[in-house]
């Protein structure tokens, strides 16, 4: 387990005493590189974490929300974006864990920073666009003869919903015009 960051450490010696015991908690924690391909939590912006901690048979129960604002470049328009995500998390730890399933639980702290980590960067966009964000799709940069020709039908661009006949269609039309 990392300790990389102490505010996501907490300590539920209070809660393994009593089952069924909750207890709510509310965080906000700065974390270092925190970024997908295309995407990035910002290293000064906090992540916020709103849970609900519930002591159970196997260990401790963590429910809640995770809230991050990422920002990055729309890949169609180029433009600067930023949005906040909020994914949900329902997340298990215990003493002994299973990889893949459930995080340590390590005497009686657990530590929140791998949790966060998992579910921000399975929630970032990998390629972000306006519409991503909730705005209206964008339209990339066409230049302006190339919207023409598309318009005018002309050089090897079809106007909208003209298709494009099969290769050996074209060549038995074209063979028929020769003979």
């Amino acid at each position: 387990m990392t300790a990389d960051n102490p505010a996501l450490r907490i300590d539920v010696a209070d809660l393994l005493t009593h089952r069924a015991s909750r207890r709510g908690v509310h965080l906000e924690a700065p974390l270092d590189s925190l970024a997908g391909s295309a995407a990035r939590v910002p290293d000064d912006q906090p992540v916020v974490l709103d849970l609900v901690l519930e002591r159970v048979s196997d260990g401790v129960v963590v429910r809640g929300t995770v809230r991050a604002v990422w920002r990055g470049t729309c890949g169609v328009c180029l433009t600067d974006l930023e949005h906040t995500l909020t994914p949900a998390v329902g997340e298990l730890f215990e003493p002994e864990p299973v990889e893949g399933d459930t995080y340590p639980l390590e005497g009686h702290e657990i530590d929140l920073e791998q949790l966060v980590r998992d579910v921000v960067l399975l929630e970032l966009p990998l390629a972000p666009t306006c519409e991503t964000t909730g705005r209206s799709p964008c339209e990339p940069d066409v230049p302006a003869e190339a919207v023409d020709e598309l318009q005018a039908g002309e050089g090897r661009h079809r106007p909208r919903g003209q298709r494009r006949q099969p290769a050996h269609v074209e060549r038995a039309v074209g063979d028929a015009a020769v003979a």
